[in-house]
C-alpha cells in the first residue's frame, strides 16, 4: 500500500523523470552503441552515496566529476538506480558506477540537448535564506523555448 502525503512534491517528479531520460539515453547506447555523432557529457557527485570510482580520482575530484562517452568507453550497463562504464585514465581502464541520484548534469552536445539536476539544491537555499512565499501569480513557460529549432 502507498503512503499518503501531504502534498505533491514537483520538483521531485520532474527530476525523477528527467532522470529517466538520461537513463532511456544510456540505455541505448548500451544496447547498441552511440548512434551517429551523439555523445554524453555527464557531471556527477563524486562524493555521493554509491559512487564508485578509483581512489585516485576521488582524490583528483573530491566533489564532482564530467565523464564523457564518445568514442573510448566500455561495458557500459544501465540499471534502474545507476549505470556503471569502463573508462581509461592514464592508460589503465577502471569502472565507473554513478547512481543516477547522484547526476548533478547531462548533455548531449550533438543533439543539442543538456539537463541539470540542481533543482532540489537551489530551493533548499531559498528555503535556508527563509524567504517568505509572495502572492504573484505563477509564471507558465512554454516548453518550445528548450526545444531545439529545425
Amino acid at each position: 500500500m502507498s503512503e499518503t502525503i501531504s502534498e505533491i512534491d514537483y520538483d521531485k517528479l520532474i527530476s525523477a523523470n528527467l532522470l529517466g531520460v538520461v537513463r532511456d539515453a544510456l540505455r541505448i547506447a548500451a544496447e547498441q552503441g552511440l548512434p551517429g555523432e551523439n555523445h554524453f557529457y555527464i557531471t556527477f557527485k563524486t562524493n555521493d552515496e554509491g559512487v564508485q570510482i578509483p581512489k585516485m580520482l576521488q582524490i583528483q575530484y573530491p566533489e564532482n566529476m564530467t565523464i564523457v562517452l564518445q568514442h573510448q568507453f566500455s561495458e557500459l550497463s544501465v540499471s534502474e538506480k545507476a549505470f556503471s562504464v569502463v573508462l581509461v585514465f592514464g592508460g589503465v581502464p577502471y569502472t565507473l558506477v554513478v547512481p543516477f541520484r547522484s547526476i548533478t548534469y547531462f548533455a548531449d552536445p550533438f543533439a543539442k540537448f543538456g539537463l541539470s539536476f540542481d533543482v532540489a539544491d537551489h530551493v533548499s537555499k531559498l528555503e535556508d535564506a527563509d524567504i517568505k512565499e509572495e502572492s504573484k501569480p505563477a509564471e507558465v513557460i512554454s516548453i518550445d523555448r528548450f526545444r531545439a529549432k529545425k
